[in-house]
């Protein structure tokens, strides 16, 4: 369980919420000493003068700056403790920003923000305002013994303080060395739309639990490996740098379809795609099992061969069996036809129009 760095409480206007911060981030690199290849003892650093290189103890031992001239300008502790800040022990917020405002280049490092059981519920009003508005607090506070710039922001329904660098801490692009060769390039609009293309075939989400420290898991097996007595494995050596000079489209094209080839081998590829054209593909829908069957008659109609021309008493039997599959519906509405005719002439005694009845049926 981690322990909390630092405790005191959030300010702003006349509103107090005791907190506590806790690291939000662990680091996890690889940390190596200093030991004797021979014996395999530690090598421990001593504090050795330049002026006769003899060891310093530690109560002669001040803090010194150099001025641009090589001057050394010596302060004592106390000296430094009485321009240290008032340890306050809350966090005042200033001011509530758009968080798209801020350049993530200002953040540093990020701590949780536990509210105290007891004041849970104005903790919890304050997040959920935050979050509404869209807002992070900028705010200043002091943890040992510096001053602190810090932005206090919403995420996933507690409260995140990162504190901030300065403005003046920040290096201007101006001071770095090999920007002014952008000055004067001109972008061919084929390119920029290879390059769009290629963006587009790279888009997906992000996902921080697919990036992995590969390098450390490198270092971390080998540790294990000796440790157990194996043979380290043999390291194959840096590829040399290419300096072969490529043409921006070809390398373009080539990249594009790199690109999908590695998303067609993806199994998320699919989904991705579609998420990008707006959702999942719609089943196709079903047909009526009554459409099916006319469908399938109709195409069994159409490759049946043609049937031989019938003789004379092929054809009578034809009719008599197809007489006899008529529906049972069909059967009754002909009696019913001819008990009426027969009705008729015994009325009338009209014989044409019983034949003509009978041919009818």
């Amino acid at each position: 369980m981690p322990r909390a760095i630092w405790s005191g409480a959030i300010s702003f206007g006349l509103v107090t919420i005791p907190v506590r911060l806790y690291p939000a981030v662990k680091r996890r690199n690889v940390r190596f000493h200093q030991v004797d290849r021979e014996t395999g003892a530690r090598i421990r650093q001593k504090r050795v003068s330049d002026l006769d290189s003899t060891e310093v103890p530690w109560d002669r031992i001040v803090k010194g700056y150099e001025l641009p001239g090589g001057r050394v300008v010596t302060v004592t502790d106390d000296e430094l403790a009485s321009l240290d800040p008032a340890a306050t022990r809350t966090i005042d917020i200033e001011e509530f920003v758009d968080g798209a405002d801020i350049d993530p280049i200002y953040y540093d490092s990020a701590y949780h923000v536990v509210p105290d059981p007891s004041t849970a519920k104005p903790y919890k009003l304050l997040t959920t305002a935050m979050e509404r508005a869209g807002k992070v607090a900028i705010a200043h506070f002091v943890m040992r013994t510096k001053q602190y710039l810090a932005a206090v922001r919403p995420r996933e329904g507690t409260l995140l303080l990162s504190t901030m660098v300065y403005a003046d801490e920040v290096v201007p692009v101006g001071e770095i060395e090999g920007f002014d060769a952008l000055a004067g390039i001109e972008i061919d609009e084929r390119e920029l739309a290879m390059a769009s293309q290629l963006i587009a075939t790279l888009e997906a989400d992000f996902e921080p639990e697919r990036h992995r420290d590969t390098h450390r898991e490198a270092v971390l097996a080998l540790l294990e490996r000796k440790a157990a007595g194996a043979e380290p494995e043999p390291v194959a050596a840096p590829a040399a740098a290419d300096d072969t000079v490529i043409d921006l489209m070809a390398a373009l094209e080539a990249s594009v379809a790199a690109a999908k080839a590695a998303r067609e081998r993806h199994p998320t590829a699919r989904a991705v795609r579609r998420a990008a054209s707006g959702g999942a593909k719609k089943p196709a829908a079903k047909k009526p099992a009554a459409v099916k069957k006319k469908a399938g008659a109709k195409k069994a109609a159409a490759t049946k061969k043609p049937a031989a021309k019938k003789k004379p008493a092929e054809k009578k039997a034809a009719t008599t069996t197809a007489s006899r599959k008529k529906p049972a519906a069909a059967k009754k509405k002909t009696a019913a036809k001819k008990t009426a005719a027969k009705r008729r002439t015994a009325a009338h005694g009209d014989t044409a129009v019983t034949t003509r009845v009978r041919q009818s049926a």
